[in-house]
């Protein structure tokens, strides 16, 4: 694997095949349609964590306290 997979954010590259769309512009309105969470950068490009993607792409919804509620384990029967 090379060094920009290990890469806290998607590459350009990456955010371009998730979203179908090279254009800045396209990309941030697939993120807006598909609710996916990002920042802007200064250059106006979407920036999205790597973290954050393997989550959505696996089906997972990431929240601002964590996970989803059906992800988290359920301890009420342990004594």
């Amino acid at each position: 694997m090379s060094e920009l997979h290990n890469a806290e954010f998607l590459t350009p590259e990456e955010l371009s095949q998730i979203t179908g769309y090279k254009l800045t512009s396209s990309q941030r309105q697939w993120l807006d349609r598909n609710g996916w969470v990002y920042v802007l950068n200064a250059s106006g490009r979407p920036v999205v964590s790597r973290w954050y993607a393997r989550l959505k792409l696996s089906g997972v919804t990431p929240t601002e306290n964590g996970l989803q509620a059906s992800w988290r384990p359920d301890f009420s029967g342990i004594n």
